[in-house]
Formats: structure tokens, C-alpha cells, sequence
């Protein structure tokens, strides 16, 4: 009975299949194993001889044993080894060598021809006192004392000028302003002012609108104005008129017409007509007028500001 050819194909991969399920079964349980062991404690490996154990220290420190280094004799003499250890039998002839190079190079003998140094005591060298007059150094000291106070005067007596831009900072040349709103002034009043423009002053950017405070002063048709503080920082500017480029705002008074008839008045009264009453003098004029007088400067009326 002949077996038919897929069977034999068919039973033979069954075959190796259940072979491959029984070795892949077999590994898995043996890697199980393995890791199921955990290690405990390292391994040390087994020692080949047993030590001996003593029953007391001493017995320990007598059972050891001294070695000791045994060197041969040397076949040369010690004297004619140098320090590395070789063997050089004009050792002793070189070793004195160096020693009288050493004294020649050290200077104590001089083997030069006609040259003899005479070791022995040395004669004290006498050395020549140069005599110094005391008058002399008197005088030079009272040169040097006067030039001294005449440093000192001159340096307590010298009075620099401050600075103003390093006590003020950098400040833009113009600073453009206008008057905000109509007000009247008069000697030592404020006028408020503000920015046409943002502007530098003191190292600090000022912007548009912010506003200026100014003191007024008199003078012959002119209002001069001082800016010595700019939000609680203290500046030094003065006000120039845009129209004429001039300090200060340009007013028509009637200043010297009154003194010119306090003048006339007086003149009148030293002739004595007794239908012309006297007026006082100049100098009330002076008082009264600087105290009296007052400007009206109109709203946004144009300035310049320059330090």
C-alpha cells in the first residue's frame, strides 16, 4: 500500500510544528526561572585554602614573617660610585676639579696675571663729610615756607565759576512758548506759560502744553521774565519777544514823560511862584511808578525761550 505524497508533505510540517511549540515552550520556562532568581548578595568565589585562625593577636604578630632584602656585594669600590650608582674611577679627581671651580667662580681667589686679592682685614674707607651751612638752609627754608602760603592763598582765593550746563543739564537752544490766557502783571508777578512743542530741558523731554511759570521785572519799555523752575526742577531761561528777537516783552509807557515833569515841577518850585504848588521829587516818582505800573500781556502771545 503506497502513501500518497500530500500526506507524507502534510504529516512532516505537522511534525516540525509540534517540534518548534515543544522547544519555544521549553526556553520560555527555563528564562522564567531565571528571572524569578533575584540576586541577594554578590557573589564572592570560593577561596582554594583555608586561613588560619590564632587565638590571640600575638600569635598572629609571631607567625609572620620578616623579608628582608638581600643585595649582593658590589665588585666596585663604594668611593668610586656617584650618586646615580655608576662607576667612574676618576671620580675623586673631577670632585676636586668642581671644588676649585666653585672658589673661582665664587671670586675668593683671582687667577689672572698681576692680579692678587689680599684676603685678610679690610681698611675702613674714610668717606668725605661735605660741611652744609646752616644760614643756607635757613634761608631756603623760609623761600619754601613763603612759596608754600603763597600756594595756599592762591588756592583758597580762586572762585570758579559754576558751570551752568553741568548743573543744569543739556537744554534745547529755543524753547518756543505761548502765554496761556490774558493776565495782568506787574513787578515780581508770575506769568503762566506753556509748550507749542515737546522740548529738552535739564536732560528731560518736556511734552507739548506743559506749562511754564515766569517772574516779571521792568525795565524802559521792556517786561523782562526769569524761568527758574520747571516742575519742581530748577532751570535758568529767559524770555525773548519773536517779534524784535529782544530779551523780555516789548510795552509802551509813559515812564520818562512823568519824570520830565517831576523835573519841570521841581525846577518851578526852586523859583518860588507861589501859584504853583511843589511836588515831591524824582526819586518818588522812581518808587511810585516801579510799583504802579502794570502790563496787560494778551493770550497766546508768542515766546522764545533761551538759556
Amino acid at each position: 500500500m503506497k502513501i500518497e505524497k500530500n500526506k507524507m508533505v502534510f504529516a512532516t510540517v505537522m511534525a516540525v510544528i509540534v517540534l518548534f511549540l515543544v522547544a519555544y515552550t521549553l526556553m520560555v520556562m527555563d528564562d522564567g526561572k531565571s528571572e524569578s532568581e533575584h540576586l541577594k548578595q554578590t557573589l564572592v568565589p570560593p577561596l582554594e585554602e583555608t586561613q588560619k585562625q590564632y587565638k590571640s593577636k600575638l600569635d598572629a604578630l609571631n607567625d609572620l614573617k620578616d623579608v628582608r632584602e638581600s643585595n649582593a656585594p658590589s665588585i666596585y669600590d663604594e668611593k668610586l660610585m656617584d650618586s646615580l650608582g655608576y662607576y667612574d674611577r676618576d671620580l675623586p679627581e673631577r670632585e676636586k676639579e668642581r671644588i676649585v671651580d666653585s672658589i673661582y667662580s665664587a671670586g675668593k681667589i683671582n687667577y689672572s696675571e698681576r692680579s692678587y686679592q689680599v684676603l685678610g682685614e679690610r681698611k675702613p674707607e674714610t668717606k668725605n663729610v661735605q660741611e652744609i651751612d646752616s644760614a643756607e638752609i635757613k634761608r631756603e627754608q623760609k623761600i619754601e615756607a613763603k612759596e608754600l602760603g603763597l600756594e595756599h592763598q592762591l588756592f583758597f582765593a580762586a572762585s570758579p565759576k559754576p558751570d551752568d550746563n553741568s548743573v543744569f543739564g543739556t537744554t534745547d537752544k529755543t524753547i518756543h512758548v505761548v502765554v496761556d490766557g490774558d493776565q495782568v502783571v506787574k513787578t515780581n508777578s508770575r506769568l503762566r506759560m506753556r509748550l507749542t512743542k515737546a522740548a529738552v530741558i535739564n536732560n528731560r523731554k518736556l511734552p507739548k502744553n506743559t506749562l511754564v511759570f515766569g517772574f516779571i521785572s521792568f525795565q524802559p519799555n521792556r517786561a523782562m521774565i526769569n524761568i527758574e523752575n520747571i516742575q519742581h526742577q530748577p532751570t535758568k531761561l529767559k524770555a525773548y519777544d519773536l517779534q524784535d528777537g529782544s530779551e523780555g516783552i516789548y510795552i509802551e509807557n509813559n515812564f520818562r514823560a512823568e519824570a520830565t515833569d517831576e523835573v519841570v515841577d521841581d525846577i518851578i518850585g526852586d523859583i518860588n511862584i507861589p501859584s504853583i504848588p511843589q511836588v515831591g521829587g524824582i526819586s518818588k516818582v522812581l518808587k511810585r511808578h516801579n510799583r504802579s505800573v502794570k502790563v496787560t500781556v494778551l493770550n497766546n502771545y508768542q515766546l522764545i525761550l533761551k538759556p
